[in-house]
């Protein structure tokens, strides 16, 4: 019988890619690829609604918490992993929960995506509670695991999201606060969803998460102003975000970084105000932390 999951349909197109030369393959794949961000933008109002969600959860102190199994997991635990050096963060602002915990990033564990158990212990030990927005992953729509967790979040008063690659049927839009259902179509190679389906997944979490940033103030103009200094790469970001922004000079933007302790917003501060660090937070402070209600909207 067939599947009736888009993600575990036969793709026409790649048929007989068993036949083509090394060319034919990357040009098969490639047009395959077109298709996501077309699909991804089909679902920009429910992209949107869980960016709300999202800033909602932080603006109340709480958390956004990914839980997904395999290629979804991997990629939930990605976007939360790469918060804190981007945007400041704490590492618990936003969370990821993969099935088989750290072990299954680095060696696949396709075998505890069907303990549900596992999933609805998993938002117990993370105290899940009403302030949190906690968002399933699971390209076919089908993993217990996830199903669980966001039974149990919504038991425990969080709001709750599922993200497919599948038509999502009603029963799981009642259940759900948002539903996010990018049909990218058939895998080139039949369930291979870490190929396409994990493109959008990619896609989709980055906008959530860059959006939910840029409403909290960490982004000014289009700059990732909130980044903490912690590594030559962001040292010299940070330097150069200075220089441009302030028309100093290197030495003097490597200066007022120093001074800040790193963060690159309280340097702006410091030099389009002329205080120093402990004022320049005061202010941030005052402000909830959006630079452009310190120092206007950027040049340019």
């Amino acid at each position: 019988m067939r599947d009736s999951r888009l993600t575990e349909q036969r793709n026409p197109a790649s048929a007989r890619i068993d036949r083509l030369d090394a060319l034919g393959i990357v040009d098969l794949i490639n047009a395959e690829d077109r298709l996501v961000a077309e699909a991804v933008g089909a679902e920009r109002i429910p992209i949107a609604r869980a960016m709300d969600l999202a800033e909602a959860a932080f603006r109340s102190g709480g958390r956004l918490v990914y839980v997904g199994a395999g290629t979804s997991g991997r990629l939930g635990v990605l976007d939360a992993s790469e918060m804190p050096p981007t945007y400041g963060t704490d590492p618990a602002m936003v969370r990821g929960v993969i099935a088989g915990g750290y072990e299954a990033l680095v060696r696949a564990r396709e075998g505890a995506e069907d303990h549900a158990e596992d999933g609805a212990a998993a938002i117990d030990e993370l105290d899940v509670d009403e302030r949190d927005f906690v968002l399933g992953i699971a390209t076919s729509g089908t993993t217990p695991y996830v199903h669980a967790a966001l039974a149990r979040a919504k038991e425990r008063g969080a709001k709750v999201g599922f993200l497919l690659c599948t038509p999502p049927p009603d029963e799981l839009r009642a259940k759900m606060d948002v539903v996010i259902a990018p049909l990218v179509g058939p895998e080139v190679i039949t369930g291979s969803t870490r190929m396409k389906a994990g493109t959008a997944t990619k896609l989709v979490l980055n906008t959530i998460t860059t959006g939910a940033m840029v409403r909290l103030g960490k982004v000014w103009g289009n700059l990732m102003v909130d980044l903490q200094v912690t590594c030559q790469k962001l040292q010299d970001r940070g330097e150069r975000i200075l220089q441009g922004m302030l028309g100093v000079e290197r030495e003097e933007a490597a200066r007022l970084l120093s001074e800040a302790g790193g963060h690159v917003k309280t340097a702006l501060v410091m030099g389009r105000l002329g205080v120093d660090a402990a004022e320049a937070r005061r202010r941030l402070d005052d402000a909830s932390g959006v630079i452009a209600g310190v120092v206007g909207a950027p040049d340019g």
